[in-house]
């Protein structure tokens, strides 16, 4: 009510979606400030449809998802990257028409040494008003999404979404155990100082991408280098960090594996169209990530994110424009 800019956009159903959302936070959040204290930690000895362990935590995220939006009525289709097939609600249908992909909790690997953690989220209307929607009618280009966002579980519970109308930042007050808008219209600087990549997958790049980081190490003060490494194992931490402060993020494809590892649906189009809304750029290092034909639900696609000229210079590397 006193910051009407940060709901532009966000009107009845889809406002109540994103408020779900923010409940299914709440819920994950409190479990995890008890994870050392109860049986989640560790593994369930099962395998998901990534060829992933599971994690005991992946298992009670993905549940929680599923229980809020079984019960509230507000989507009619949910997909996760932890399940193989999508959940299809036609209890919900004709009078819900949003579906839901989500990654229920990103950063698992985290999840062990209470390191960040994060959930990441992307909303698409079912498309059809004679018919209930189709697992097919799930896998849809980045450019359709109609809201996106993140979870990020740190020393504070925030959620950061858009609805095409700009980026908003809400931290969790643990005191009156609601969410306070701390971050409106948030902008990703042009370039920044910092870059987020695992290299210990270097010599499993191609050469564009190696000479890029390599890049970025090399000392330049006219061009702000060396540019800090700050990798945490959680996408949307790193990406967040990158989105407040500037810089880039890389999980690029590999000589072997040129499709890359993160999912296109769950992970590359949300962040991107976050990022996109903040001034950023998203790219697979030869399109723009939006732009990317979905095939299928659990796709996957290299992902170069961050500040636009960042992500620019990156791509100029690794269409071998740049040496």
């Amino acid at each position: 009510m006193q910051k009407p800019a940060a709901h532009q956009g966000v009107t009845g159903e889809l406002a109540a979606l994103l408020s779900q959302i923010a409940l299914v936070g709440k819920l994950i959040a409190q479990d995890l400030r008890r994870a050392g204290l109860i049986d989640i930690l560790g593994t369930t000895g099962e395998i998901n449809v990534q060829g992933e362990t599971v994690k005991k935590l992946d298992e009670i995220a993905n549940e929680t998802f599923l229980k809020v939006f079984h019960q509230n009525g507000l989507a009619c289709a949910l997909a996760s990257e932890e399940m193989e097939k999508p959940v299809l609600l036609p209890e919900n249908w004709p009078r819900a028409k949003y579906m839901l992909l989500f990654d229920p909790l990103d950063g698992s690997s985290n999840t062990d040494c209470n390191m960040p953690l994060g959930a990441i989220f992307s909303v698409v209307t079912s498309g059809h008003s004679d018919r209930m929607p189709t697992k097919d009618d799930l896998v849809r280009k980045g450019t359709e999404q109609v809201a996106a966002g993140y979870l990020l579980y740190g020393s504070s519970t925030m959620l950061i979404y858009t609805t095409g109308q700009g980026v908003h930042g809400f931290t969790l007050d643990p005191g009156i155990g609601e969410y306070v808008l701390s971050h409106e219209q948030i902008r990703v600087p042009t370039r920044g100082k910092v870059y987020g990549v695992n290299e210990g997958n270097y010599h499993k790049w191609s050469g564009g991408t190696r000479k890029y980081v390599d890049y970025l190490k090399v000392n330049d003060t006219a061009t702000g280098r060396p540019y800090s490494s700050r990798y945490s194992g959680c996408l949307a931490a790193d990406v967040h960090r990158i989105l407040l402060g500037g810089g880039i993020y890389l999980y690029p494809g590999e000589i072997e594996k040129p499709e890359g590892k993160l999912r296109l649906l769950y992970e590359a189009n949300p962040l991107a169209m976050v990022v996109e809304q903040a001034g950023g750029r998203a790219s697979t290092g030869a399109m723009r990530i939006l732009d990317v034909e979905a095939k299928q639900l659990h796709q996957r696609v290299p992902l170069i994110i961050g500040s636009a000229e960042d992500v620019r210079d990156a791509e100029e590397f690794m269409q071998g424009r740049r040496m």
